[in-house]
């Protein structure tokens, strides 16, 4: 079931750093003029990765991909019923708690000369800015964040979107080279102020996005392709330059796959994704998912099933991504790696991209700590060879396995077709190709774009 969870800017901030000081200020800290930068970081980093990246939206994604089901009777989230009330959580988060907080965070940086301070938040701006539009199409950028000019926003269209996603990238970058003012150190939970490592991540954050307009109009597979090798010349280079937030794990503190496999929300696998694992032999199996603790077996349950099983008697999130102090990722080495193969694949053929495609299933067994190198390689000898007809199938395929549980899984369905999957039975729909608009924007903000918005409205980027 869906609630909401009322966290709010300081409490974030005092869940993963100290607080000890937070009070030692000489103003009413109930109506605060300014908060600082190093305070404003943590809290959006936690808020961007545990109530966005894999808030409501993020999980109704994940059933839309069928990674994931409920132990319901349909009709249900799970055969496509969803309602804009389900959203306003998502998108309050994206733009209250985060966007605004990145635009003053960076506001503040710019006036102290705090230019690390600046460069991540333009970063996490575009990465928040690129969620946003991947799930809901046009949304309000330009005109928005200033309540004192508007309270209704206008809606940017999401090509002009995407051009100041990759304008917000190539400014951080820029800032992140100057490097000067204060270091953010253990209040940066993703890179503790690392500038290289935040470089990198940008720079491969340019090829993801590139790489979602490989059929979007007025746009090439070959050009976009092209600008996503040489941003990736430039992008992450091993496991350790993963963009990620790794989660305490104690109580209040616990990863949210963690928290939404508890038997209380009844969401567990679904068959799709299990049986996909068991099919394969794939040795990454013990990690991703568990073994029901009813049978001892993986079983993954049927979307859109009319009966209602035993929670225990179905595999859930397995203890690399789904334990209480699992970390989440935001993107990426083993992304990098298959953006690259399947721009090259685009530019040179499925020859040229095997060796990267085969050299991301080897860092990921690695990450995931994969250890039998006869496992590694009757996996390889199985799925490691890729062909001109199979190529693209399995590149996203394996995508989805190193994005396990990730809403990119979403945005590469919609441009590629992969991983295929099938409209569930007792279906209320055709699959969904984005999110409704929420029922607060409907109410408070009412624009051309909420007129006929339907789940399977395409974004401008998916063209048939």
């Amino acid at each position: 079931m869906k609630k909401s969870i009322p966290y709010i800017i300081l409490v974030a901030t005092c869940l993963f750093s100290s607080c000890e000081k937070f009070l030692d200020v000489n103003e009413n800290p109930n109506e605060p003029s300014s908060v600082q930068e190093s305070l404003l970081l943590p809290a959006i980093e936690y808020n961007l990765v545990h109530n966005v990246v894999a808030g409501w939206a993020s999980i109704d994604a994940a059933h839309f991909m069928q990674l994931i089901a409920l132990n319901q009777a349909p009709p249900n989230v799970g055969t496509y019923l969803l309602n804009p009330a389900d959203l306003n959580d998502t998108w309050r988060y994206t733009y209250t708690d985060c966007l605004e907080n990145l635009k003053l965070m960076k506001e503040q940086a710019d006036e102290k000369g705090n230019t690390i301070y600046s460069g991540i938040a333009s970063v996490l701006t575009a990465y928040t800015l690129a969620y946003a539009t991947d799930m809901w199409g046009d949304v309000p950028y330009s005109q928005a964040l200033n309540a004192t000019e508007t309270f209704t926003p206008a809606y940017d269209s999401q090509e002009m979107i995407y051009n100041t996603i990759q304008s917000l990238l190539d400014e951080g970058i820029a800032s992140l080279q100057t490097a000067g003012g204060t270091l953010p150190g253990n209040r940066d939970f993703f890179y503790q102020g690392n500038t290289t490592q935040w470089i990198k991540a940008a720079y491969t954050l340019k090829a993801r996005y590139y790489m979602h307009l490989t059929k979007a109009p007025n746009h090439t597979a070959a050009a976009q392709a092209q600008l996503a090798l040489s941003a990736l010349e430039n992008g992450m280079q091993s496991n350790a330059d993963d963009l990620r937030l790794v989660y305490d794990g104690t109580a209040g503190k616990e990863n949210r796959w963690y928290r939404n496999f508890l038997p209380v929300e009844t969401i567990i696998l679904s068959s799709k994704t299990v049986d996909s694992l068991v099919s394969r032999n794939d040795p990454r199996i013990t990690q991703l998912i568990t073994r029901s603790k009813q049978n001892n077996a993986y079983l993954g349950r049927v979307i859109g099933s009319s009966g209602i099983g035993s929670l225990e008697s179905y595999s859930l999130g397995g203890s690399f991504y789904a334990s209480a102090n699992s970390p989440l990722n935001l993107i990426n080495y083993r992304e990098a790696l298959l953006l690259k193969a399947e721009a090259t694949l685009i530019l040179s053929g499925a020859a040229a991209a095997a060796p990267l495609y085969q050299q991301a299933i080897e860092a990921d067994m690695a990450h995931t700590g994969v250890s039998s190198s006869t496992a590694i390689a009757a996996y390889l000898a199985n799925r490691g060879n890729i062909n001109a007809d199979n190529a693209l199938s399995y590149i996203m395929e394996e995508k989805a396995i190193v994005n396990f549980l990730s809403p990119e899984i979403f945005n590469d369905w919609r441009r590629t077709g992969y991983p295929a999957i099938n409209k569930v039975q007792n279906a209320v729909s055709d699959i969904p190709r984005k999110m409704l608009y929420p029922l607060n924007e409907l109410t408070n903000n009412p624009q051309p774009q909420h007129s006929g918005d339907v789940l399977t409205k395409r974004v401008w980027w998916d063209a048939q």
